[in-house]
């Protein structure tokens, strides 16, 4: 449910997971599951509308044992517009989770996992005349039959050379087992990403993904002169202006450089804005005290960094910004996949 382009399931037949239906809102997305995924049924709509829920129900014969759902994320997280209580709960976004319950409700699942922001553990939804968790609601419905296990877990301990805190809930029936994954040693930049050529912007190095995107001037200048971990916002000269010269009002993280010593920070849906949050590369100094690769992060690093394969094949008929976009929304694959592939099977 909410499968957006499928970038959370990319590694699941690895363990022995294999997706027979999903469900889309928009229909581009959509699109663009059904070519990766040919043999997946897929359902465009609002889950909401009665007709699309029957019809996704309708796919979900009693073979299928497992349910992921990633409900959007936007009226929750901290980057939106939905900052206030009152904005929250106005946003529909936020109460997509009772249409996941509805679909667990009707059908025999034996693992379920779902996925979304930390802050959405601590959001209070109005059940039963009450307003509770979605732990507590998940543990009053379905705690006679199944194990509720709720964690934050962030990406960058399980394989992916990027720091995403990600609040998971996994629901298993009690007669079975599913533990949580071993951390692992964190992947730092340059380890993933160092060996790739450097890059200005607008260049291309023969090398597939590896193309820089072109930044206006301005932007160029600024970052030119920011290294490392640094945000151009407090340099004293080379601040970022807007086109008439005057100064750019941002925040302590907007036209920021990554650090090598580190992960990657979380990929947003707008990691091709080299305005927004922490996303041009890191850099190096050069011999005239300037820092090289004022860009954001090629596609072939955004790949590295969400742990996709370097040269994924995918259809040449969707733009950079789309492909960035489903990315920065998607789960890490190896990250989605660490959690299931230790699930336990029914005998």
């Amino acid at each position: 449910m909410f499968s957006s382009g499928g970038i959370a399931e990319l590694y699941f037949s690895k363990a022995g997971i294999d997706i027979i239906v999903a469900n889309e809102l928009i229909e581009k997305r959509a699109r663009f599951y059904q070519e990766m995924y040919p043999a997946t049924r897929m359902v465009v709509g609002d889950i909401r509308d009665e007709i699309v829920k029957k019809d996704f129900l309708s796919h979900v014969g009693e073979d299928v044992k497992f349910l992921i759902a990633t409900p959007p994320c936007q009226g929750l997280s901290t980057l939106g517009i939905n900052k206030k209580i009152s904005q929250l709960q106005k946003d529909f976004r936020n109460y997509l989770i009772f249409d996941i319950l509805d679909v667990i409700d009707v059908r025999d699942f034996d693992y379920i996992l779902i996925e979304n922001v930390p802050r959405f553990l601590s959001r209070y939804f109005p059940f039963s005349g009450k307003f509770l968790t979605l732990e507590e609601i998940l543990l009053e419905k379905y705690s006679d039959r199944y194990n509720v296990e709720v964690q934050v877990l962030n990406a960058k301990d399980y394989g992916v050379a990027q720091s995403r805190p990600r609040a998971i809930i996994k629901i298993y029936k009690k007669n079975l087992n599913w533990p949580w994954p071993k951390k692992e040693k964190e992947i730092t930049l340059r380890e993933a990403i160092g060996h790739l050529p450097s890059l200005e912007s607008g260049e291309d190095s023969g090398i597939k993904y590896h193309v820089a995107k072109k930044h206006n001037e301005r932007e160029i200048r600024s970052m030119r002169h920011t290294s490392s971990g640094r945000s151009a916002m407090v340099n004293d000269i080379y601040f970022p202006v807007k086109r008439n010269g005057e100064r750019i009002k941002g925040f302590h993280n907007t036209y920021k450089r990554m650090r090598w010593d580190t992960p990657a920070p979380a990929r947003t849906m707008n990691n091709g804005n080299i305005g927004s949050h922490n996303n041009v590369h890191p850099g190096n100094k050069l011999a005239n005290g300037t820092y090289s690769d004022a860009r954001v992060l090629t596609l072939r690093e955004l790949f590295i960094v969400s742990s996709l394969p370097e040269e994924w094949e995918i259809a040449s008929n969707y733009t950079d910004s789309f492909i960035r976009h489903i990315i920065g929304e998607g789960i890490p694959p190896e990250f989605s996949y660490k959690l299931v592939k230790c699930l336990e099977r029914k005998k």
